[in-house]
C-alpha cells in the first residue's frame, strides 16, 4: 500500500495536520521540518490523491484538450505550446482526439468534463459553429483554436489564425511569381472554417491581380498526404492546366509534389507548389516547401493562458477579461515556388 500523510506523521513525531502543511509549503511550519518531512514523502513514495485534492480545493488543476488526429505534425507543436504553458501555471493536460467527427467533439468534451478538468481546449473545432447551447451548459470554460464559429457563451472563447490572410499571401506570392493560372487544393469537407478563409483570401488576392476565381480551378483533397498524391492527375487534365497550386496544409502539398516527382513534373518550373502551416518536413522535403507559416506554438500558448484566465474568472464570479484572439501567419518563401538557383 502507497504511503499516507498519517504514516508519514507517524514517522516524523507529528500530526497529520503538520505533514500536510509542510507539504503544501505552508510558512507555518518550521523550514527544518518542512523539508524532514518533504524528504521522507520522497523515501515513503508518498504521492497525493488528486481526487481529494481537487475537492479540497474546488478544482483538480487538469485542462482537457480535444484534437482531430494525433498524426497531424501541425497538431503536435499546438499541443506543445498549450502542455508548456500549462506547466507553468501548475496545471496538467489530458489529451483526447476526435476524428475531426463534430459529434466526437462534443462526446469528448463531455468525458472530459466528467473526469472534472477545469477548463477544455478544441483544435480545429467545429463545435462552436453547431453546438453553441450545448457548450454553455458544460459550465467549463472552453476556448477553440482555429474556429470561425460564434462564440458559446460568456465563457467560451477562441483563439485562431487569420486563415484569409494566409490565402491571400500564398496566392499573391505566386502572381508576384508571374502565373495567372493558380489552382487550390481544398480539404473537400464541406462547412470546413479555416478551409473556407483560406479559399476567400485565395479568391481576394487573384481578383486584386485581375484574375478570374475560377471555381474549374478549386480541387478537393482531404487535407492528407494521400489527397495531395490523388489530386495531381486532375490538375493536369484541363487543357490549359494551372501553372501553380496553392493547398489547403502542408500534407497536402507533400503529397503532391510526391505525386508530381513520379510523374517526371519539374517543380517549381511545371508546376509551383505553395503549403500552409510550416510544420517541420516542409524545409526537408525535395524541393523544400514554400508555405505559410501558423504561429503554432503561439496558438498552444495563447489558448492555455486564456483557459486559465478564465478559470480564474469563473472562480471567483467575475467577468472575464479575454477576448477572442487572431495571430497573423507569414510566407516562408522555398524552392517549391522559386527553384533553387534564385
Amino acid at each position: 500500500m502507497k504511503a499516507s500523510i498519517k504514516d508519514i506523521a507517524r514517522v516524523a513525531g507529528v500530526s497529520h495536520s503538520t505533514v500536510s502543511r509542510a507539504l503544501s509549503d505552508s510558512p507555518v511550519v518550521n523550514p527544518e521540518t518542512r523539508a524532514r518531512i518533504k524528504r521522507l514523502a520522497r523515501e515513503m513514495g508518498y504521492s497525493p490523491d488528486a481526487g481529494a485534492r481537487g475537492l479540497v480545493m474546488g478544482r483538480t488543476l487538469t485542462i482537457g484538450v480535444v484534437v482531430t488526429t494525433i498524426s497531424d505534425p501541425f497538431i503536435a507543436e499546438v499541443v506543445q505550446g498549450v502542455e508548456s504553458t500549462a506547466f507553468k501555471n501548475g496545471y496538467t493536460v489530458i489529451l483526447a482526439s476526435s476524428g475531426a467527427e463534430p459529434e466526437r467533439e462534443v462526446a469528448a468534451v463531455e468525458m472530459l468534463r466528467s473526469k472534472r478538468v477545469d477548463g477544455v481546449i478544441v483544435t480545429a473545432s467545429r463545435v462552436g459553429a453547431l453546438y453553441k447551447e450545448h457548450l454553455t451548459r458544460i459550465e467549463v470554460p472552453v476556448v477553440l483554436l482555429n474556429n470561425h464559429g460564434e462564440s458559446g457563451g460568456p465563457y467560451t472563447f477562441s483563439v485562431r489564425v487569420d486563415d484569409r490572410h494566409g490565402g491571400y499571401l500564398a496566392t499573391r506570392h505566386l502572381v508576384e511569381r508571374g502565373h495567372r493560372r493558380i489552382a487550390y487544393v481544398s480539404v473537400g469537407e464541406a462547412g470546413h472554417s479555416s478551409d473556407r478563409e483560406r479559399q476567400a483570401g485565395y479568391c481576394q488576392a487573384l481578383t486584386e491581380a485581375g484574375l478570374p476565381c475560377d471555381p474549374a480551378l478549386v480541387f478537393a483533397g482531404n487535407g492528407r498526404w494521400d489527397g495531395g498524391e490523388r489530386v495531381l492527375p486532375l490538375l493536369c487534365a484541363p487543357p490549359e492546366p494551372p501553372t501553380a497550386v496553392f493547398c489547403f496544409n502542408d500534407m497536402t502539398a507533400v503529397g503532391l509534389l510526391r505525386s508530381a516527382r513520379a510523374a517526371g513534373l519539374s517543380v517549381p518550373e511545371d508546376l509551383a507548389v505553395v503549403g500552409f502551416d510550416d510544420i517541420p518536413i516542409a524545409s526537408y522535403v525535395v524541393p523544400s516547401l514554400t508555405t505559410i507559416a501558423q504561429p503554432k506554438f503561439e496558438l498552444g500558448e495563447k489558448a492555455m493562458q486564456m483557459v486559465w484566465i478564465l478559470i480564474e474568472a469563473q472562480r471567483e464570479t467575475a467577468t472575464p477579461q479575454v477576448h477572442d484572439t487572431i495571430l497573423q501567419g507569414r510566407l516562408v518563401v522555398r524552392e517549391s515556388s522559386v527553384g533553387r538557383s534564385e
